[in-house]
C-alpha cells in the first residue's frame, strides 16, 4: 500500500515531468518572435552564452565522479553538436518558416523517432504498438503538407516556405532523438547537471565564430526590453530548467511512464501558437494534431505486465 509520502513524491514527479515538456513546447513556439528579431546563429550564440553565465558552478566535477575518458568526451561533443547546436539551428530556422502549431505537431513524433533510434543503435525491441505510433505520427506530419500556408491570424505575417520549415523542424526531431540515445550512454558516466553545463559550453564554442561575426553587424539598440526578457527566459528554459525538471521527475517515475508526458510538448506549443501568437487551427491541423497525439500515447503508454 502506498504511503502519503510516496503518493506526494509521485504527484510532485508528475508535475515536474509535465512542466518540463510544457516549457519545451512553449519555447519552441515563443522562439518564433525571437527569430524575427535576431539572426538564427546570433540567437543560438546568445542563448548558450546567457545559460552559461547562469550555471558555471555546474561545470565542476564532483568528488565521486571519475575523470572523463576519451570516449566520454566524444559522446559529450556529439551530444552537444547534434542535440544542442544542430537542434537549435534546425528548430529556429524551421519555426521561422512555418507556424508554431505545425512545429508542435511535428515535435509530437519525437517519442516514436526515439524508439526507432533506440532500436537501430541500442538494439531495443520495437513492439507492434510502437510501429502503429510511428504510422500515426507519419500520417499526421503528411497532413501538414496539405495545410494552407496562411493558417494564421489575418494580420499576422505569412510564413515563407512552410514545407521547408516543417522539414527543418523534423530534422530537429532527429537531432533530439540522437540527443536522447547518446544521453543514455552519458547518464551512467556523468551527472545531469554536469552534462547540461558541458553540452551548453560546447554549443557556445561552436556558435561563437558565427555569433561574433553577426553581433558586429547587428543593431542591439533596436531590440525592445520585452524581447530581451523573452530571450533570457528562452535561454534559461532551453538549457537549464527543462533538463533539471525532467531529471528530477525521473527519480520517482519509470522512464516508460515518464515518456507519456511528452504529450505536453505539442499541446503547449499549439496553445502558445493559438493564444499568444494569434494563429488558428485549421481542420487538417486538428486532424494532424490528433493523430500525432495518438502516436505519442501509443508510443509511451506502459505495457501490461504478464
Amino acid at each position: 500500500m502506498n504511503t502519503p509520502r510516496t503518493n506526494g513524491q509521485r504527484l510532485l514527479a508528475y508535475g515536474c515531468l509535465a512542466l518540463s515538456m510544457s516549457l519545451v513546447g512553449c519555447y519552441v513556439a515563443l522562439s518564433k518572435p525571437l527569430v524575427a528579431t535576431f539572426p538564427v546563429l546570433l540567437l543560438a550564440w546568445l542563448r548558450f552564452g546567457i545559460a552559461g553565465l547562469a550555471m558555471p558552478h555546474w561545470l565542476r566535477r564532483p568528488a565521486d565522479e571519475p575523470p572523463m575518458t576519451r570516449r566520454t568526451r566524444g559522446l559529450v561533443f556529439l551530444e552537444s553538436f547534434l542535440g544542442n547546436f544542430m537542434f537549435s539551428l534546425c528548430m529556429l530556422f524551421g519555426v521561422s518558416m512555418t507556424s508554431a502549431v505545425s512545429a508542435g505537431v511535428i515535435m509530437a513524433s519525437l517519442p516514436a523517432v526515439v524508439a526507432v533510434a533506440s532500436w537501430m543503435f541500442l538494439r531495443e525491441r520495437i513492439t507492434a504498438r510502437i510501429v502503429t505510433a510511428i504510422g500515426c505520427a507519419a500520417v499526421g506530419i503528411g497532413l501538414l503538407a496539405l495545410t494552407p500556408a496562411h493558417a494564421a491570424a489575418p494580420d499576422a505575417p505569412k510564413v515563407a516556405m512552410p514545407w521547408l520549415g516543417n522539414l527543418l523542424v523534423f530534422c530537429a526531431v532527429l537531432c533530439e532523438a540522437a540527443y536522447a540515445v547518446i544521453g543514455k550512454s552519458l547518464t551512467g558516466r556523468l551527472g545531469p547537471r554536469r552534462i547540461s553545463s558541458l553540452i551548453n559550453l560546447w554549443g557556445f564554442v561552436l556558435s561563437t565564430p558565427f555569433g561574433i561575426w553577426l553581433a558586429l553587424r547587428f543593431d542591439f539598440g533596436a531590440v525592445h526590453a520585452g524581447t530581451w526578457l523573452l530571450l533570457v527566459a528562452y535561454a534559461l528554459a532551453a538549457s537549464i530548467w527543462t533538463v533539471w525538471l525532467w531529471m528530477t521527475g525521473l527519480r520517482h517515475v519509470p522512464a516508460a511512464k515518464a515518456g507519456v508526458f511528452a504529450v505536453m510538448l505539442p499541446v503547449s506549443a499549439a496553445l502558445v501558437g493559438v493564444l499568444v501568437l494569434g494563429e488558428t487551427l485549421s481542420q487538417l491541423q486538428v486532424l494532424a494534431f490528433a493523430l500525432a497525439l495518438l502516436g505519442v500515447v501509443l508510443a509511451t503508454w506502459p505495457a501490461r505486465r504478464g
